[in-house]
């Protein structure tokens, strides 16, 4: 039986996050800052999948992984130029079934 949650997700650029990982990411995208602060104001947890180019600044759904890792965030700190740094722990893997924008 599958489990299905609804959570915020983060598309990130230059690594793949697998579960037991804790390492910090900076955010710097609006959508992104923002699938961040609805985690907080929830449980913490949060969907991160690698899109598929890097250079791509607003990926679309069908340009991102949908095979993923849950992951709680445990500090987040505002950054001067608007970036905010969060350090991340992987909880477990995880995978898309829909989006909802």
């Amino acid at each position: 039986m599958d489990n299905i949650s609804i959570m915020p997700m983060l598309p990130i650029r230059d690594v793949v996050v697998f579960p037991y990982m804790v390492l910090p990411l900076f955010v710097g995208r609006e959508t992104s800052i923002k699938a961040v602060e609805d985690s907080l104001a929830g449980n913490r947890m949060i969907f991160l999948s690698t899109q598929k180019e890097m250079t791509d600044e607003f990926p679309s759904p069908e340009r991102i992984y949908d095979v993923g890792t849950v992951a709680m965030i445990i500090r987040m700190k505002k950054l001067p130029d608007g970036r905010v740094k969060v350090l991340i722990q992987g909880i477990s893997k995880g995978k898309i079934k829909s989006t909802i924008s």
